[in-house]
């Protein structure tokens, strides 16, 4: 298939596969996936700004699904990075810190996958190009329309 008949949906899906599949080998050293990265860099900003999020507020913040973050959170827990304990005022919900080895392992992976950011998108003139602007821009546009919010931009490189 021509690059000239490729559908926009097609170009996204090869562009999104291969870009979790570089950070998934950037953060294989740290022992993390791209998913537990993805999760652990949305807590490590969130921790940040001073926030101890629910599992349920760092889902909405990730733009990911409840359930999958209770399994991520649980993988990231048992690797000794992130703690659950129950919030106070809602029996239900758990809040959850960063430990210090997590806090550590998310600044390493960040670096990491800003790195790898800059060299992924070096041929549109990096992350602070016209052309990645334009692009980033129009993605969020149609994440938008489709009813996803994308992650806070602050979160550098946590949905990469």
């Amino acid at each position: 298939m021509s690059r000239e008949t490729r559908t926009t949906g097609s170009l996204v899906w090869h562009l999104a596969m291969r870009w979790r599949t570089e950070v998934d080998r950037a953060v294989a050293h740290l022992g993390l996936t791209h998913a537990q990265y993805s999760l652990l860099a949305s807590l490590h900003v969130m921790a940040a700004r001073g926030t101890e999020p629910t599992q349920r507020e760092l889902a909405g913040y990730a733009t990911l699904q409840p359930i999958y973050v209770s399994k991520l959170v649980r993988s990231l827990e048992s690797l000794g990075l992130v703690t659950r304990r129950p919030d106070g005022r809602d029996s239900r919900a758990l809040r959850l810190t960063l430990t210090g080895a997590g806090a550590a392992t998310a600044s390493e992976a960040r670096a990491v996958v800003a790195a790898l950011d800059r060299q992924l998108t070096a041929p549109l003139g990096g992350p602070q190009s016209r052309d990645t602007v334009q692009l980033a821009a129009a993605l969020a546009t149609l994440l938008d329309a489709a009813g996803l919010i994308p992650p806070d931009p602050a979160c550098e490189g946590s949905d990469s």
